[in-house]
């Protein structure tokens, strides 16, 4: 299991760095990201070689509440995760050594958030896809490659006198302002102001905030998280107030335009269910999809839970916290999303 010391530290990133398989969540920055914004805590394991070098890693996140239950995540609260290794031995070892924590640990169920099929007899699902674009060297390039009507949506906003810029940490009061309000607009408890602003402050170079407004008002806002050749979007948000001046339009055609100039090969959307709005709104800049695998292990084989807004059993919930104040929402949701994956 993966230490506190540098050297360990530093051994743990080294592999991330140099496996294929690694996303930027599995770099050991994301542990201190999630130990200090929610309090969760974390289990990182490792397998090491005859040498003692890392074979394989598994970062995992105990969420346990007694509305939600006990659980173990790779990862929590972003669409990516699970194991890395170098052969089938490291992984299978991971794999008990994963379940033997589960037990441990008295949690009723591991998932892992896989970007590629693996060969394991855990139970798998594939309702979520990755929407990702490659991207041109150029975004002028990019932009000729677009629909006529999505050309015309991105000027029409920007007609409207409205202005988008990406920045750092000084974009964070203005994001927030719109992503809360989204949040409660959806029914979906928001996460603190202080998880955006751990993730700023643990990776400053990769981390960054893209703010679309209309005069001094923010009225659209993404997330961005680069690794590697992508750049991705986890988290954007609109003031459906203003739909009709097509921020998010803009807004997306800002951060097309910084990944192109940073040099990035891939736009990745984030995950979205199949022929969904958020899918449709995403393939229509040319992304993508790129199948997803979540992977369980549950205890005394149970079936998989469904803890997402989908599962009809939440309706009424999400009906309810729709009608809240927005401030009511921001005080009370950060205290109910740590325990949600």
């Amino acid at each position: 299991m993966l230490g506190r010391t540098n050297g360990e530290i530093l051994a743990w990133d080294s592999y991330v760095l140099s496996s294929p398989m690694a996303t930027g969540y599995h770099q050991s920055g994301w542990r201190r990201v999630i130990e200090e914004s929610f309090g969760h805590r974390t289990c990182y394991l490792t397998v090491q070689g005859h040498n003692g070098a890392l074979q394989g890693t598994l970062p995992l996140v105990l969420l346990a509440s007694r509305g939600f239950g006990r659980f173990l995540v790779s990862l929590p609260f972003v669409n990516y995760g699970g194991l890395i290794f170098s052969s089938s031995e490291a992984q299978r070892v991971l794999e008990q050594r994963a379940v033997e924590l589960a037990r441990e640990l008295h949690a009723d169920h591991i998932e892992l958030r896989h970007q590629a099929l693996m060969d394991t007899a855990w139970v798998s699902t594939e309702r979520k896809v990755s929407m990702q674009l490659s991207l041109p060297s150029s975004y002028e390039e990019l932009v000729k490659g677009f629909p006529s009507k999505l050309r015309s949506q991105v000027r029409r906003a920007q007609k409207e006198g409205m202005t988008a810029r990406v920045g750092g940490s000084e974009c964070l009061d203005e994001f927030y302002r719109v992503f809360s309000r989204c949040m409660r607009d959806l029914g979906t408890p928001v996460y603190a102001k202080g998880f955006f602003a751990k993730i700023l402050e643990v990776f400053p170079k990769e981390a960054r905030i893209c703010v679309v407004s209309h005069g001094e008002t923010p009225v659209a806002a993404g997330f961005l998280y680069g690794f590697r050749s992508s750049l991705e979007i986890p988290w954007a948000a609109s003031d459906k107030r203003f739909n009709k001046l097509a921020p998010n339009m803009l807004l997306y055609g800002t951060v097309l335009e910084y990944a192109c100039r940073q040099g990035f090969q891939v736009f990745d959307f984030g995950r979205s269910s199949p022929d969904s709005g958020t899918y449709r709104f995403k393939e229509q800049w040319g992304a993508q999809p790129h199948q997803l695998y979540w992977y369980y292990w549950m205890k005394g084989g149970r079936p998989v839970p469904q803890l997402n807004p989908q599962n009809p059993k939440y309706a009424l919930a999400i009906r309810l916290w729709q009608n809240l104040p927005v401030a009511v929402a921001n005080l009370l949701g950060p205290h109910i999303v740590k325990h949600l994956p």
